[in-house]
C-alpha cells in the first residue's frame, strides 16, 4: 500500500483573480499534480480593454496564475508582471496580457496561447480557462436591481442575491471537465465569492462533474469581506451562496481564517467597508470547518500562502487514501 506521505494527489483549483494566483504560489511548492481552472468573465482594466478591441478571451487572471505556478521568479517572470505608465496608447497595459493577446493570433487559439506561454515560464502545474466561450457576468442584487458586467458587480452598492451567465449555455472546457473528474480534491477560492469563484460553477458541465467527482471539495473562505459583493456576509452566507448555484452537499470541508488581523490593518479595511469574515453556526454537519491562522505578515488582510499550502497538504493526508 502506498504510503500517504509519498502520494502525489491532484488538484483542481478553481478560481480567479489575486485570491487564485495566491494558493497556487503555496501549491506548487509541494510535489502536487496542479491545474488551475480560471474564470474568463473579466471586464475590467487591460483584460477589458483587449476583450472589448480585440474579442479575445480576458487574459489577466490567466497571466497572474501562469506566472504564480512558475519554476523560479527570472527575467520573463517579471517582465510578464510588468505594467505600461499610465498614458500613451499602452496605458495599463500588462506586458504578459498583450504577449498572451499576440501569442493566441500567432498559435492560432486561446488554448495553445497558454500552452506555450506555460513553456516559456516553465510552470509547475497546468492552467485552463474555464470555457472556450466570451461571457457576460450578470447579477441580481438584493433590491432587485439588474447589473451587467463584472467590473459594475464588484462595485454595487447592494449585496448580490443570484449571478448567470450571458449566453446561459456557455460550455465548460472538456479539459476542465476531466480535471474536475480524475481529481483527488477540487479547491474553490479564495476570492471574491461571486466574480471568482461562483462564476466558474454556471457553465453547462460544471455542477454535474462536481457531482459525479470523487474528489474532496474544499471552499477557501476569505479573510474579509468585499464591499458590495459580500457586504456584511458571514461564512454561512458564503457557503449557503455556493450552494444556491450549484447542489446541497457540493463541499466537504471550508478552511477559515481565525488568526487575528492586526487592528490598524482591520481600520484600514473598516473604511472601505470591509470586515473580517464572521464565522458562525454552519447548518450541514457533514461540512468540516478548518480554523486555522492564516493571515499573512504583510500590510493587507491576505492568505499566507506557505500557511494554507500546509493546512491543505495535512487535509489530504488524513482524508484521501
Amino acid at each position: 500500500m502506498q504510503d500517504k506521505k509519498k502520494k502525489r494527489y491532484k488538484i483542481t483549483a478553481i478560481g480567479g483573480g489575486t485570491g487564485l494566483s495566491t494558493l497556487l504560489r503555496g501549491l506548487k511548492v509541494y510535489d502536487f499534480d496542479i491545474t488551475a481552472v480560471v474564470t474568463v468573465s473579466d471586464d475590467g482594466g487591460s483584460s477589458g480593454k483587449l476583450r472589448k478591441e480585440l474579442g479575445v478571451l480576458p487574459p489577466g487572471d490567466i497571466r497572474k496564475c501562469l506566472v504564480a505556478l512558475s519554476e523560479e521568479e527570472n527575467l520573463i517572470t517579471k517582465l510578464f508582471q510588468y505594467r505600461f505608465p499610465k498614458k500613451g496608447g499602452l496605458s495599463n497595459h500588462s506586458f504578459g496580457n498583450l504577449f498572451l493577446t499576440a501569442l493566441t493570433e500567432v498559435s492560432g487559439g486561446f488554448d495553445k496561447a497558454i500552452l506555450n506561454a506555460s513553456d516559456v515560464l516553465a510552470i509547475k502545474g497546468k492552467v485552463l480557462p474555464v470555457s472556450p466561450d466570451n461571457v457576460k457576468l450578470k447579477a441580481t442584487l438584493i433590491d432587485g436591481k439588474k447589473v451587467a458586467g463584472e467590473t459594475k458587480i464588484s462595485k454595487s452598492k447592494y449585496a448580490i442575491d443570484s449571478v448567470e451567465i450571458e449566453p446561459k449555455n456557455a460550455k465548460v472546457s472538456g479539459e476542465v471537465i476531466k480535471s474536475v473528474l480524475e481529481a483527488d480534491c477540487v479547491i474553490f477560492g479564495p476570492g471574491s465569492l461571486y466574480t471568482s469563484v461562483i462564476v466558474n460553477l454556471l457553465f453547462d458541465g460544471v455542477v454535474d462533474a462536481l457531482k459525479k467527482s470523487k474528489a474532496l471539495k474544499i471552499y477557501i473562505s476569505n479573510i474579509m469581506t468585499q464591499d458590495g459583493e459580500t457586504t456584511n456576509f458571514t461564512l454561512s452566507d458564503h457557503i449557503n451562496a455556493i450552494v444556491k448555484h450549484s447542489y446541497e452537499n457540493i463541499l466537504d470541508a471550508v478552511i477559515v481564517n481565525n488568526g487575528k488581523i492586526p487592528d490598524e490593518i482591520i481600520k484600514r479595511y473598516r473604511k472601505e467597508n470591509s470586515v473580517p469574515v464572521k464565522i458562525d453556526t454552519i447548518k450541514n454537519k457533514n461540512i468540516k470547518i478548518i480554523k486555522k491562522d492564516l493571515v499573512s505578515k504583510n500590510m493587507y488582510a491576505h492568505h499566507d500562502f506557505k500557511k494554507l499550502s500546509e493546512t491543505i497538504l495535512r487535509f489530504l493526508r488524513s482524508n484521501v487514501k
